[in-house]
């Protein structure tokens, strides 16, 4: 299984490079790696229905083959730089493939909101005591800024401004999934009207997977 390193100053992400949103961090390479593996059971369920994974037996299965210097994000607590590979073009049968990883990924975290609907989410260090509302605005927020970085608007009858929450939820996935397949068909443009380079579509899929995981997961570990 290739993994890359994001390399900050008080964190290390481990990163799945095939697998968009199974990236876990810790205080050094050895942690990052450690809670990867920890968490692959939890990620091998989100990705049942996709063909290919296969959950490594032990850390020595995990080969780095980069490490990235990381930034604030990184510090932050999110991943924050794209791997070399994310450069890469995507064919058809790749972006199905990520297609999938990324709708998984966005029904486990609408999941996770169901199961989790009306009730009551610990505070402590997962999420600082936002409840179930907040992490919604949270993740609507995030995912419609996501499809910007790839240049991705959203039409006027989309605008999720207006509608109610779990209706601009199931919005903006859907948008997601066409701001992938537009930026993976060339039919986006590569940089913004300033110059800026945009999100390549595999670092978009690993992001956001990465973001809607997490937030799922934070979910079920904090419901009471």
């Amino acid at each position: 299984m290739d993994v890359y390193l994001e390399i900050g100053k008080k964190k290390v992400f481990a990163c799945a490079l095939d697998w968009p949103g199974w990236a876990r961090s810790g205080k050094d390479e050895a942690s990052a790696l450690q809670a990867l593996l920890d968490y692959g059971e939890r990620y091998a369920k989100v990705v049942s229905q996709v063909e290919g994974f296969r959950l490594p037996g032990d850390v020595s299965e995990l080969r780095v083959v980069e490490r990235l210097e990381g930034n604030a994000t990184t510090d932050f607590g999110a991943p924050g730089k794209p791997p070399t590979a994310d450069a890469q073009p995507v064919s058809e049968s790749e972006l199905e493939r990520l297609e999938k990883v990324l709708d998984a990924s966005w029904q486990a975290f609408l999941q996770a909101v169901r199961e989790a609907g009306g009730k009551e989410l610990r505070s402590g260090p997962r999420g600082g005591g936002r409840q179930l509302e907040k992490i919604k605005l949270h993740v609507l927020d995030a995912g419609i800024g996501y499809t910007r970085q790839v240049g991705w608007k959203f039409a006027e009858a989309q605008d999720p401004g207006d509608a109610r929450l779990d209706a601009a939820l199931e919005l903006t996935r859907q948008a997601s999934l066409d701001a992938l397949r537009a930026s993976a068909r060339g039919e986006l443009p590569k940089k913004g009207p300033r110059g800026g380079e945009r999100w390549s579509p595999r670092y978009f899929a690993r992001r956001s997977a990465w973001h809607l995981l997490d937030h799922a997961w934070e979910i079920e570990d904090r419901v009471v």
